[in-house]
This record gives C-alpha cells, structure tokens and sequence, in this order.
C-alpha cells in the first residue's frame, strides 16, 4: 500500500520547511513508518492548510506558520497555524508513489473556536 516515492527531499529543503520540533517527529515518523518520506507529507500537508485558509487568513502565511503533527496509523493530520485558536484536520494518503493530502477550512468550527477572517476580524462560535 505504502510506496517509496522516487527521491528523498534534499537536506536543506528539509530543513526549510520544517520547525525543530518537526524535524524531531519527521525522524520518529520515518522509525515507525520507513517506507514513507513523511517531509514531503510534510510539505503537502502545510500547502493542503495554507491553501484552505488562504481567503480568510489576514496575511500571508509561510512554512514557519503551520505545525503539522501526522498520526500514522490513521492517515491524518492536524494543522496547527500560528496565531489561530484552531485546528485544521486533515488526510493523508500513499500510494504507488504518490502522495496526497487534503484538509479544509471548516465551514460550521467547533463552539469556542475563534476564526480570523480576512478583515482581521475576529469571531467566536457559539
């Protein structure tokens, strides 16, 4: 079901886009799961997040913004964005050498969520 994709993400690609903590948990993820290049996961998984909240986020957004935290046995993810209260989730999937993930901006959050909006407002669900 896993497949090797063909090239590991070079060293200093790697260290781009990953934060110590996730260079730490990449090293546990590829222990566990080896046959996974979970940088490249990685990768993905912040474009998946950015490109969900790219209409509401009051400003740009780059690698060092998101936390992504992969759970290996489910096929999910959650993004953690800084300066957000909440939590993206998403899913992850391998297969033939091809990775993909996918998450979304939640239409209806959580109670007790706040969402910023493009305008820089603020609101909190109920």
């Amino acid at each position: 079901m896993d497949a090797e994709p063909h090239a590991p993400v070079s060293p200093a690609v790697r260290d781009g886009i990953t934060s110590p903590s996730e260079h730490a948990r990449l090293d546990r993820l590829h222990a566990v799961r080896p046959g996974i290049h979970w940088d490249r996961l990685l990768f993905s998984a912040k474009r998946s997040a950015y490109k969900a909240c790219s209409s509401s986020a009051p400003r740009v957004l780059h690698f060092e913004d998101a936390g992504i935290t992969f759970s290996p046995g489910t096929g999910t993810f959650a993004a953690h964005l800084a300066g957000e209260a909440f939590v993206l989730t998403g899913r992850r999937h391998v297969c033939d050498g091809i990775l993909l993930t996918a998450t979304a901006f939640p239409a209806d959050p959580p109670p007790g969520q706040t969402i910023t909006s493009a305008a820089s407002r603020s609101a909190t669900v109920s």
